[in-house]
């Protein structure tokens, strides 16, 4: 089935597409005919050790090669007269006439140039050691020593100052902030850059992590002002794989992963429950009802009256005459919605060329089948890319990553007959007390376990009654040409033109149908919603590079004109009773619109948006020792006002490699030292496109809205809301950032990293302000307010133990991070609304602080509130009187903690042992709260497993139970207010790479096969009923076994 999957797939392909991959293989094959003598020789290095995989080439041709276990080799059909390239990494490139010769013994020199690690950044590449600005690379080992499903896994927890968040439903992503937030309103999510292309639209995770090449991260200012108006919040450079020159070379990588849902914090069971809910009732009224541990059938009776197959649960109890809470049956609905979920996912690729053509492919396919019953998701991955140079002094080439993807996102409050309650079918499932049974007396579904009162919907078989169904297809190209003059003239040595073009086009389509017999509809009419987005974007760059060495300075000068587009068509609409159930969503047109019975509604919507770039750079050295970055970039946006679309962002920056200095050269155990510093401004534009001008909203309402205003299915109503007044003085948000860094390497690289200090401020923030309403208007966007942020990056690397065949690398990144907010809407004034107060983090909780539990010794201090209005009793939430005056009231709420993190880390060790690798992530994060949301404790609802007040159990950490509609301890949810440090067992692998001698012997060129677990635990978490990486009490721990095979 996999085969013809696969098979199918390829059918899918246009025709353009099948004739590329058949020309790929067609260039690749050429040469193997009219050569006429076989040359063979070995391939050594300096110290006289065999140069394993080392590329042998005739040069102009595709006729290759690799060396054996020995360097040696033997290459056929060489013309007489011929040359033959030899290149591996690391080493110079030699160049050898075989002209009368037929064997060779060939010497590789170490390129200590080519052992400088060269990174990608803004519009270019650079040596790593001239780099001037502050960024982090992950590479594909990295990238690749576990498979995840998106790249977004891969980061968490490699690169300092980068807090990626989790999410474990299938085909979804957490959240990316790189360097904490510095907006308010708008965005505070980094640009994407694919193959130099950058995204409009969504991040990276449709791409397949095994294309991925590299990721590089821009962090400061100096570094991202190149992108002007998209660079304020980061960069994030991928770089996808491509061919390389030599004999086709093939690799598939596969894997499958078995995952189950692990909670923290399970529902009580039905014989605590019960007893749990006779507290809630007699702290509702003592003096009616007896304590919660003095078990009383009549009171049995009406407690649990709501539902009589319920109640009749409970009598088993009460069947010996007295209470036995074993008797009762204990329905796990979780364990209903939860399965072993299962993904696996496969990667072939291929690539190969001649020094004049290069090519790749891969295809890769992934099936995420969820832990909870109804999420899917599947993903098809292409990528394609061909580089040719035809000439000496021209270039072209190009690439396409498509990725189509279905996911079942499970259970949705879309369409809901309430839009309150679980977001998910197993929070749905734990909602139901477990003392309720599932079916009636005839086998029939109770659509209200446990009674109507608590608002409780059955989760039995909702994965085939409701269906939200979500197609994702994305097509990224990059294609370029490129001219160098100064291999036309020699006078024009170093200058050279570049033409890249980007096209970027995503269509996402929604289906969501809830069947009549869902639960969640309750009796109510199905429902069906279809919407559809398409976005088209591209980007065209001209790029003029000039490089020129003279004596002891070299100049780097970069000259690029861009301009980009975004277009973007919505299209939704939705109605409830759809005429033929088994269509869904796909037959909403059979009904009569303007009968008011079926709620139709529909919207389609129209975004375009450009943007025009004019941007200098000048890299220039001196003596390889003392570096200068230059920049300056002319944005100019369509979202701004006229008058505002301009505008210009510079940067600077300095390097000071100390290692090159005279002074420093019998300091043996330094290898690299180099300081860095540099500043920068960058804008800030995502505003609505059309929000300078107004916003004015119009509202077709074929059907009354409670309104006195009576209409008819013949004449619809228009309403037009005056939603946001025009500035027409709207400008840009920008953020002036400065970056102080070091890099080091000690001990021949035993001990290295990175530390970066920074400074940022932002200012004119685009901000949301409250108009009066004399205007007309509610609102208006303008540029007020500002905003700081300080922080450290620390990154070290270290080789602790290296003996023999035994080596011990490690990486620890550490950052500290804190936003604050200088200034607002109203100059100094907070917003207390928006819980934005000057001094303080942008992203924080305020409210009333709790002081634990009112207990019997503090009854007179209770009297005093008491006698103000209040209600306290023993065992309730104590709430802390800030000002002393014995009212709990707006004068009383504080600053309670930030809501994103002071501290992140990742730590990886990889300990290797001959073929063996052991491979250990941690990640986390410190100095920030979550609110857990409390215990409402009311007695009505279901009840997860906690600690709570009695008489005979003072000292517990929540408050007493109150069985209660309207609302039980009015300060319950203070105590859900928590510290969320955590340190999380990532992920754990091992891993052997078979002898390459065994590998030769059965045909192939490498061979891994590993195993890894997710998810194991946590090191250490300040809440042990939460999972603080995801903010929900459950999680997915998961087994993987894998394979990679070359050919």
């Amino acid at each position: 089935m996999k085969n013809s999957k696969n098979l199918s797939l390829f059918g899918r392909m246009g025709k353009l597409q099948r004739l590329f991959l058949v020309a790929l293989f067609s260039v690749l094959a050429i040469g193997a005919y009219a050569q006429s003598k076989t040359v063979s020789g070995t391939v050594i290095d300096q110290t006289g050790e065999p140069v394993i995989g080392a590329n042998v080439l005739v040069k102009g041709t595709t006729n290759g090669v690799i060396t054996d276990l020995d360097g040696k080799f033997t290459l056929t059909n060489v013309p007489e007269k011929g040359t033959i390239s030899i290149s591996f990494i690391g080493y110079k490139d030699q160049e050898i006439s075989v002209s009368g010769k037929t064997n060779l013994q060939v010497t590789l020199q170490e390129d200590n140039a080519m052992l400088d690690e060269v990174v990608v950044v803004g519009y270019g590449v650079q040596k790593k050691s001239d780099v001037t600005g502050a960024m982090a690379r992950v590479g594909s080992e990295e990238l690749n020593v576990k498979p995840v499903s998106n790249a977004f896994e891969a980061l968490q927890g490699k690169a300092a100052g980068v807090d990626i968040t989790s999410s474990e439903r299938p085909g979804t992503i957490g959240s990316i902030r790189i360097r904490g937030n510095r907006s308010l309103n708008a965005k505070n999510d980094p640009l994407y850059v694919v193959d130099g292309v950058p995204l409009n639209s969504g991040g990276i995770e449709t791409l397949n992590p095994r294309d991925i090449e590299s990721i590089d991260i821009l962090k400061d200012a100096s570094s991202t002002a190149i992108y002007g108006s998209r660079g304020a919040n980061g960069v994030i450079l991928v770089t996808t794989k491509r061919g390389k020159t030599g004999a086709l070379s093939l690799n598939y990588s596969g894997s499958v992963t078995f995952e189950t849902l692990q909670d923290k914090s399970p529902a009580m069971s039905a014989s605590d429950y019960i007893t749990w809910r006779r507290w809630a009732y007699y702290n509702s009224n003592p003096s009616v009802n007896p304590l919660g541990n003095q078990p009383n059938y009549d009171k049995d009776q009406a407690y649990f009256s709501g539902d009589e197959y319920a109640l009749a649960n409970v009598n088993k109890g009460w069947v010996n005459g007295t209470w036995d809470g074993s008797k009762v049956t204990d329905t796990d609905w979780a364990d209903m919605v939860t399965r072993t979920g299962v993904t696996h996912e496969h990667t072939i690729s291929g690539s190969g060329g001649s020094e004049t053509m290069q090519g790749f492919f891969s295809f890769g396919y992934l099936n995420n089948e969820g832990t909870q019953k109804g999420q899917e998701y599947e993903r098809y991955n292409f990528s394609m890319s061909l580089d040719l140079q035809p000439t000496p002094w021209f270039k072209l080439g190009g690439s396409i990553n498509g990725s189509y993807s279905v996911q079942d996102y499970g259970y949705s409050r879309t369409g809901q007959s309430s839009n309150s309650g679980p977001t998910d079918i197993y929070s749905a499932a734990k909602s139901i007390p477990r003392y309720a049974v599932p079916y009636d007396d005839k086998g029939d579904i109770i659509l209200q376990p446990a009674g109507s009162v608590t608002n409780v919907y059955t989760v039995i078989d909702e994965w085939n009654k409701s269906t939200d169904n979500r197609q994702n297809f994305r097509a990224l190209g990059s294609f370029y040409a490129q001219m160098d003059f100064g291999k036309i003239w020699q006078p024009l040595e170093g200058l050279s033109y570049k033409i890249a073009f980007g096209p970027d086009f995503r269509y996402n389509r929604q289906g969501i149908f809830i069947d009549s017999s869902s639960a969640v509809r309750a009796g109510s009419k199905n429902y069906a919603k279809w919407a559809s987005t398409r976005n088209f974007s591209w980007t065209l760059d001209n790029m003029v590079t000039y490089n020129k060495k003279i004596g002891e300075h070299r100049f780097d000068v970069t000259l690029l004109q861009s301009a980009s587009k975004v277009n973007t068509e919505t299209a939704n609409m939705s109605e409830q009773g759809v005429l033929m159930p088994t269509f869904m969503w796909n037959n909403m047109g059979a009904i009569d619109i303007t009968n008011t019975a079926y709620k139709a509604g529909m919207g389609t919507g129209l975004v375009e948006q450009q943007l025009a770039s004019y941007m200098a750079r000048i890299n220039y050295s001196y003596k390889d020792r003392y570096l200068l970055t230059v920049s300056g970039r002319y944005d100019g946006s369509s979202v701004l006002a006229e008058g505002n679309k301009w505008d210009f962002f510079p940067s600077a920056a300095l390097g000071w490699r100390l290692d090159q200095e005279e002074f420093m050269r019998d300091i043996t155990w330094i290898n690299q030292l180099k300081l860095r510093a540099g500043m920068g401004t960058t804008g800030n534009s995502s505003v609505d496109p059309y929000g300078t001008l107004g916003v004015i909203g119009s509202y077709w309402m074929p059907f009354s809205t409670g309104n006195t205003l009576i209409l008819t299915t013949n004449e619809p109503y228009y309403v037009k809301d005056q939603n946001l007044m025009a500035n027409k003085n709207l400008g840009w948000e920008k953020t002036t950032q400065f970056n102080y860094g070091v890099d080091f390497s000690f001990l021949n690289g035993r001990i290295g990293g990175t530390v970066d200090v920074y400074h940022s401020r932002t200012k004119d923030l685009l901000m949301s302000m409250k108009l009066p309403s004399l205007t007309g208007y509610p609102s208006v966007m303008s540029n007020v307010g500002e905003t700081k942020n300080f922080g450290v990056d620390i990154t070290l690397n270290a080789v602790p133990v290296r003996y023999k065949d035994f080596e011990w690398n490690s990486t620890l990144n550490v950052a500290y991070q804190k936003d604050e907010i200088v200034e607002l809407a109203n100059g100094k004034q907070d917003m207390i609304d928006n819980s934005w107060f000057i001094g303080e983090s942008i992203n924080i909780y305020y409210g009333f602080a709790a002081d634990g539990l009112w207990q019997e010794s503090d009854a007179a201090e209770m009297a005093e509130f008491n006698k103000k209005g209040h209600k306290f009793e023993v065992g309730m939430v104590k709430p802390v009187d800030q000002n002393g005056d014995h009212v709990i009231d707006s004068d009383d709420r504080v600053i309670l903690g930030s809501k994103n993190p002071r501290w992140t880390m990742g730590w990886s060790n990889t300990f290797s042992y001959k073929g063996i690798d052991l491979s250990i992530e941690l990640y986390g994060r410190f100095g920030y709260m979550i609110n857990t949301g409390g215990e409402g404790q009311l007695g009505m609802y279901n009840q997860r497993e906690i600690d709570y007040w009695t008489p005979d159990n003072t000292g517990a950490e929540w408050q007493k139970p109150i069985y209660s509609t309207a609302g039980g301890d009015s300060y319950s949810s203070l105590l859900g207010f928590k510290d969320a440090s955590f340190i999380k067992i990532r992920n754990i692998s091992l891993g052997y790479n078979f002898d390459k001698k065994v590998c030769k012997s059965i045909g192939i060129s490498s061979l891994k096969l590993y195993a890894q677990a997710k998810n194991l635990g946590n090191l250490y978490s300040s809440v042990d009923f939460i999972d603080l990486d995801l903010g929900t009490t459950y999680y997915n721990r998961g087994f993987t076994f894998g394979i990679q095979v070359g050919f």
